[in-house]
């Protein structure tokens, strides 16, 4: 089993996100994150889908997904020809005194606290999922309130690479 990263340039209309995560639940694959935003161009939406699978089903994945009326290009996000990140915020309980222990922790991950509150502290960190997964390792010791994950989303390196050479915004 692998994981793989899809970039996928899709029209950005009604229903488009149905009709791809449909098509994973119709042949009971599951989506391990899914990230979807319009493009620099309001016509289009960007997908960012990561799942695992065999070679064999990932590559009919792809090919399945190709062939949808909305869908303009697809390209597997590699991770040595691509940057991809996650944003996560995290609300930890947190007496006065321990604060300098949260702060000594968010300047070593170059995270930002957004909120602070007389009972806790609001951090927020984005990098890829290695980095995320360190930083709450670290607040083991403290009671985490609340955690959330935006999903990976990404690009390819460089101008040739770049989805959507071949498409006129």
């Amino acid at each position: 089993m692998r994981k793989m990263v899809l970039s996928i340039l899709v029209e950005n209309t009604a229903g488009v996100l149905n009709r791809v995560a449909g098509l994973f639940s119709r042949r009971g694959y599951n989506i391990d994150s899914l990230t979807v935003g319009e493009t620099e161009d309001p016509k289009f939406s960007r997908m960012t889908i990561v799942v695992h699978g065999d070679d064999d089903v990932l590559e009919q994945l792809e090919k399945q997904i190709s062939k949808l009326i909305d869908v303009k290009e697809l390209i597997e996000l590699k991770p040595e020809n691509s940057v991809c990140r996650e944003l996560i915020l995290v609300k930890v309980a947190v007496p006065q005194e321990k604060r300098p222990e949260i702060v000594a922790i968010t300047d070593v991950f170059r995270a930002k606290i957004v909120d602070v509150s007389p009972e806790s502290m609001m951090i927020e960190l984005t990098g890829n999922q290695n980095k995320l997964d360190a930083f709450i390792d670290l607040l083991q010791g403290f009671e985490v309130r609340e955690l959330v994950r935006t999903g990976i989303t990404g690009l390819t390196r460089g101008r040739a690479d770049m989805i959507g050479d071949s498409i006129d915004f």
